[in-house]
């Protein structure tokens, strides 16, 4: 597993509409949570929140003001531990000041680096309360009733089954509107061991909820605002859920049942596997307009040497091909794409033959890292570790040419008119911000009253990473990717 999930949340405050709701009551308790890293620990946070709320916790912002702070962490960056405890030593002062005060406060630290390093964060970090890995956030007012007796608790068992039931019982109940795009777990864990990753030891084995699961939530959120959902999982495309008669669907069949939903216009997936990438779930691009035109598919290399280093178990050519049949499928998709430099062993040819893959495939994005060693990895005991200044300038090189690439495919949208999920207010006022169907943000001139619908928009000028367009006359609340129905193009 490499998602790009594990760029977009990092160390982020999770806001109160996104579970936690505000309580009046004056003494309602207090928490505050930050998330690093993915999308999955965004979805994580979101679920913490909501557990939190029957608790009758709020959310606050202000970490001074919190009774319960929640650290959901990430260990996918580098030097990932050394910023959390960085972080816990913030928080230890904080929570004297308010010892002084009289006024309590407990810390929690959950996510990957918890399931990780357990027993070591209460051994180098006595100001935490409680540990608990991210399969056990359903079990919180348990966990949070011990460490108020006084145990410290460390909780990191793989319980995936009790927590995706949890996540079907909350699925049941009402809840108040949510904003318009939303992410959905349908896939946990990763069993590919690619030689860099930590994820299998730190998500565990892949495990896939069911059909009815999925779809249940999935009606529950379409029910309370939510417009567009992107499927999440450490694999995603390697989810196979039992359905209804035992048979067992793939993640093609499984969008086209989503796409049935009433009220839910789009659909989103990720991180994908190149290995998982069924004749289905391909289709599925070709056929569904709700499906949006855009794939996030990390080959991490373009050298087979480093490729099987990496025990990546595709070849350049494999990778090149699965291109070419999803671009057959879905002209307009954009792709984007997971890089990694100097991983150990890498030559100068393989560097050029990951940039010589990069401009034969043509990204609409890409995220780039150099290679980190994370302990219990394979990778990091490798001989031959890369030097980091030339792992440095191998990034820079690469970066360079991804940024030319996305600053060529975003100005290919100029002039052109999409359908847009009006999703917040814009940075100025008399301003809103959407997505278009190929994930770049889009901000126009409009009311508030527009969030939450699909509107038609031209792109009427390009920034280096957004758009920027201007409402359609008479086109309002549309459906699907693009104004004319159609998915991609415009109009």
């Amino acid at each position: 597993m490499t998602h790009r999930q594990h760029q977009e949340a990092a160390d982020q405050t999770t806001p109160a509409q996104q579970g936690v709701q505000a309580d009046a009551r004056p003494n309602a308790r207090k928490v505050f949570m930050r998330t690093y890293g993915c999308q999955m620990n965004v979805y994580d946070s979101e679920r913490m929140n909501d557990v939190l709320g029957t608790e009758g916790f709020s959310a606050t912002d202000s970490m001074e003001d919190a009774d319960l702070v929640i650290l959901n962490t990430c260990h996918i960056r580098e030097k990932a531990s050394e910023k959390v405890y960085s972080e816990l030593g913030r928080i230890r002062k904080i929570k004297e000041e308010r010892a002084l005060a009289g006024k309590d406060m407990m810390v929690g630290v959950a996510g990957c680096v918890a399931q990780a390093e357990g027993d070591e964060i209460s051994r180098r970090a006595p100001v935490v309360d409680l540990v608990f890995g991210p399969q056990s956030y359903h079990r919180l007012p348990e966990l949070l009733a011990k460490a108020s007796g006084g145990a410290k608790v460390v909780e990191t068992e793989f319980d995936i089954d009790a927590k995706f039931e949890h996540l079907s019982e909350r699925a049941a109940r009402p809840v108040l509107k949510r904003p318009p795009a939303a992410f959905l777990t349908v896939q946990e864990g990763c069993d590919k061991f690619c030689t860099f990753c930590v994820v299998p030891y730190t998500r565990g084995a892949e495990v896939s909820r069911s059909v009815e699961q999925i779809v249940t939530e999935a009606k529950q959120m379409a029910a309370s605002g939510v417009r567009e959902i992107t499927l999440l999982g450490q694999n995603v495309n390697a989810w196979h859920g039992l359905g209804a008669n035992g048979e067992t669907w793939g993640l093609g069949r499984l969008l086209r049942r989503l796409a049935e939903i009433d009220g839910l216009d789009r659909l989103r997936y990720t991180t994908s596997h190149p290995r998982d990438m069924a004749d289905d779930l391909i289709e599925a691009h070709r056929d569904l307009a709700e499906l949006m035109p855009y794939l996030h598919l990390p080959v991490q290399s373009g050298s087979d040497r480093i490729l099987a280093a990496m025990n990546r178990k595709h070849t350049r050519d494999e990778y090149f091909r699965l291109v070419d049949r999803i671009r057959e499928a879905a002209p307009d998709i954009a792709l984007s794409c997971d890089f990694i430099v100097g991983f150990p062993g890498e030559t100068d040819q393989d560097f050029q033959d990951t940039m010589d893959l990069i401009r034969r495939v043509e990204y609409g994005s890409a995220f780039s890292f150099k290679y980190s060693q994370r302990p219990g990895t394979p990778g990091a005991t490798m001989s031959d570790q890369v030097p980091e200044d030339v792992k440095s300038a191998r990034l820079l090189e690469l970066q360079e040419l991804i940024a030319n690439q996305q600053t060529a495919f975003n100005a290919s949208r100029q002039g052109m008119t999409c359908n847009v999920l009006i999703e917040r207010k814009g940075r100025h006022a008399g301003q809103v911000v959407g997505k278009s169907p190929w994930l770049q943000p889009v901000a126009i001139d409009g009311s508030e009253d527009l969030i939450g619908t699909i509107q038609a928009v031209e792109i009427t000028r390009i920034a280096a990473n957004s758009l920027f367009g201007r409402l359609i006359a008479g086109h309002h609340d549309l459906i699907g990717s693009t104004a004319d129905g159609h998915q991609g193009g415009g109009i």
